[in-house]
């Protein structure tokens, strides 16, 4: 059995590879930290206000000086590290359902990102190396 390989199957750790975020100097993880603690009470005033749609979260980010992420016809990336996208839909009985509420990737380095969500619920901060296919945002479940 490989290490760490969760459940035993053959080829867990390569098959889940995708799933991990990649490592972050100390550096970098310092300043995604500090980007991560600018967010926080931006955040936490929009949940209490009960703003979590997308639209607002986005404005209130632009507002602390970030840039919206911009990519070409071809996917290429034109600049900005900002990226706010609604909440992924789930599965719940017998249908999809898309919570209200956004989540919010933030490129500080190549090698860090700030990820983040608000939700009625609550709301959550957190620092992460990018992810191998998907950026700042952990990949959704597959089976």
């Amino acid at each position: 059995m490989e290490p760490g390989a969760g459940d035993g199957a053959p080829h867990y750790n390569d098959n889940n590879a995708h799933r991990r975020p990649g490592d972050m100097s100390a550096t970098s993880e310092k300043d995604a930290e500090k980007e991560a603690a600018r967010i926080d009470p931006v955040l936490k005033r929009l949940w209490k206000q009960g703003d979590w749609d997308p639209e607002t979260v986005l404005t209130a980010m632009l507002a602390l000086g970030y840039e919206e992420t911009r990519t070409g016809p071809k996917g290429e990336h034109l600049g900005g590290q900002l990226d706010v996208r609604p909440l992924e839909s789930r599965y719940e009985t017998d249908h999809y359902v898309t919570p209200e509420g956004a989540r919010i990737g933030l490129r500080v380095h190549e090698d860090a990102c700030v990820t983040a969500f608000v939700q009625k619920s609550n709301y959550s901060v957190s620092v992460n190396g990018p992810y191998m296919e998907t950026g700042c945002f952990s990949p959704p479940f597959a089976h």
